[in-house]
């Protein structure tokens, strides 16, 4: 399995910025996709997190502003990402798990085998 992640960029608070996952070599179309971000300096935070059931969850300071949704079709998960503040700075990951059914908070990091090399998004004030 291999995760691609792409669609980082700069843009002004208040902004808007769509990170597209990209899944390949797995035959299903059900797994559960995380994202997660880590800014210079601060520990990786789960931000986002899409089960395999399509159930979806998001940490207090993003949710209203992000929204994570998947594309069966072109086996892609996205992130929306709308109202961006400057604390949203960070390099953003998403990580693969076919072992997550239903999110209610955002999994383990132990359940992820997959992990992209990341994309960046920074948000100037």
């Amino acid at each position: 399995v291999q995760v691609v992640e792409s669609g980082g960029g700069s843009v002004q608070a208040g902004g808007s910025v769509r990170l597209s996952c990209a899944v390949s070599g797995y035959r299903w179309q059900s797994y559960c996709i995380t994202w997660f971000r880590q800014a210079p300096g601060k520990e990786r935070e789960g931000v986002a997190a899409i089960g395999c059931d399509d159930s979806t969850f998001y940490v207090g300071s993003v949710k209203g502003r992000f929204s994570v949704s998947r594309d069966s079709a072109k086996n892609t998960v996205y992130l929306d990402m709308i109202n961006l503040q400057p604390e949203d700075t960070a390099t953003y990951f998403c990580a693969f798990s076919s072992a997550v059914l239903n999110v209610q908070n955002i999994p383990p990091v132990r359940l992820f085998d997959t992990w992209g090399q990341g994309t960046q998004v920074t948000v100037s004030s």
